[in-house]
């Protein structure tokens, strides 16, 4: 049973995100820092940084992501305020800092290229 989490940990965190179960876990494991979305939230994750892009995915309640690099993008009003930045929290995955709780209303990862 114990080894089952760990595998899913370890996939959480290859896919760029944790679950609120592993967060710490996957944390630890890849030196990462994971920031939760918006309580009550299911979250479109999208393939570039605007509103326009595809969606992707949709990341479930509870869920917490890593930032690797930030854009600027479609400007978006969520539960953090309104703001044009936009996080990647995996290769070609992007979602609103509106709905990411980072502690700050600005930059908090390098731009991304």
């Amino acid at each position: 049973m114990a080894a089952e989490r760990v595998e899913e940990v370890k996939e959480a965190a290859e896919a760029g995100v944790a679950t609120a179960g592993g967060a710490v876990e996957t944390q630890a494991a890849a030196g990462l820092t994971y920031y939760p979305i918006a309580p009550g939230v299911r979250l479109n994750v999208r393939s570039g940084p605007a509103t326009s892009y595809p969606i992707v995915k949709v990341l479930p309640e509870g869920t917490r992501v890593p930032i690797f690099c930030q854009s600027p993008g479609t400007s978006v009003t969520g539960p953090y305020g309104t703001t044009n930045i936009w996080d990647n929290i995996a290769d070609s995955q992007f979602v609103s800092d509106a709905y990411v709780r980072t502690g700050s209303d600005g930059y908090i990862a390098p731009r991304c290229d």
